[in-house]
């Protein structure tokens, strides 16, 4: 197949750019969205590129409307993708829900901006951690992962999308202002370099017939296709394995919600992704994600210089937490330092890991500028 950009070689591009064209690589064919600074490059690429690939780009009337068409598509087999930022993820928030409910693979691109409300529209935040977690209502799991160069928002694109296709959930891909207009040199891989998951689809009319079910026992039911000959019931109701509505059974809805919470934790290792720098023998660690984390490495380094024997914990994965290995990190360091754009979200599910075995400090910056890796350094020095 031939592609509209250029595979097997390097690139000067920016980062929505990089998410566009790692959501073609990984084999998206339906776009639904609707134009928001700084997520309008996305939808603008995506529209450029679909028709070339025979896939299909709309613009909805609003972000409500994005998440329900992606829905639509994602049940009738095509793999999915939808972007906005602040404002448009909370018009989302309710049709997210219903994917985690329906178990509907979609990768949804959330380019963090200023706010609340409308906000500072041009400008980078991470003020979104708490909202991608647990923004829909009531009891859900879903998988948020979070790049910090132009690089990982192309890499971590293609495997937010196998993520979605292999454990039939949404995955959030939580980036920011700075990263999505960066211009950065990327390498995209050809198409036989990379790793691609589809979904599992019913190997029976038997297993077809239990959308819902646990056939594989491994929590991921085989997944129909409207249109392929299946009368499947899908409804955000509490449901049986049948998908048939069964609102007042307790035991029909612990089942449900626990297949869907542990189908993710019982992968927490497959899904978790993280780095670490410096760690072996630091006194004191930064733990950190997204466009933070390039601060948080020269401020590492610049800590070395003056003697100070400090680490960095960089997350790329921000849900499911890895709650075990932050209080692993608080047994080995005397103090945790958490920079991060806005008054503290990160900064809880670290304090929550390190269960009182270390020292939590947030370091937190808005108005829209990254932290300089001056501004981790004083905070560490005093």
């Amino acid at each position: 197949m031939r592609y509209p950009f250029p595979v097997g070689k390097s690139d000067f591009i920016q980062g929505d750019e990089a998410i566009a064209r790692a959501a073609i690589l990984a084999g998206c064919r339906f776009y639904a969205g609707y134009p928001i600074t700084p997520a309008s490059e996305i939808f603008e690429a995506m529209a450029l590129y679909m028709p070339l690939v025979d896939g299909v780009s709309i613009q909805m009337e609003d972000e409500l409307a994005s998440m329900a068409a992606i829905i639509g598509a994602s049940w009738a087999g095509a793999k999915v993708m939808t972007a906005t930022s602040g404002p448009g993820f909370s018009l989302m928030q309710e049709n997210l829900g219903y994917a985690v409910m329906t178990e509907t693979p979609v990768v949804v691109v959330d380019v963090q901006r200023g706010g609340p409300s409308t906000g500072q529209p041009t400008l980078a935040a991470q003020g979104d951690i708490m909202q991608a977690i647990w923004g829909t209502h009531g009891d859900h799991s879903l998988i948020v992962l979070s790049p910090s160069t132009v690089q990982e928002a192309f890499d971590l694109t293609i495997r937010a999308f196998n993520l979605a296709e292999k454990y039939r959930t949404p995955v959030v891909l939580l980036t920011d202002a700075e990263i999505a207009h960066m211009r950065e040199r990327v390498y995209i891989p050809s198409p036989d370099e990379i790793e691609i998951v589809n979904r599992k689809l019913p190997a029976n009319e038997e297993e077809a017939k239990l959308p819902f079910g646990d056939p594989h026992g491994d929590g991921v039911p085989p997944m129909p296709i409207f249109g392929k000959g299946y009368h499947t019931y899908v409804t955000g109701l509490t449901h049986d394995e049948m998908g048939h509505p069964k609102t007042v059974d307790a035991e029909v809805h612990e089942r449900l919600i626990r297949r869907i919470f542990d189908k993710l934790e019982r992968n927490r290792d497959e899904i978790i992704s993280y780095e670490e720098f410096e760690l072996d023998d630091a006194e004191v660690a930064i733990v950190s994600t997204g466009i933070v984390s390039r601060s948080a490495i020269r401020a590492v380094k610049m800590l070395r210089e003056r003697g100070v024997k400090a680490g960095m914990l960089k997350l790329n994965t921000i849900w499911p937490f890895n709650f075990e290995m932050i209080e692993e990190l608080a047994e080995r360091v005397r103090k945790i330092y958490v920079p991060e754009m806005n008054m503290g979200q990160l900064y809880h599910l670290v304090r929550e890991g390190a269960n009182g075995r270390a020292e939590v400090e947030l370091i937190a910056k808005i108005g829209g500028e990254v932290h300089t890796p001056m501004d981790i350094v004083e905070r560490v020095v005093g």
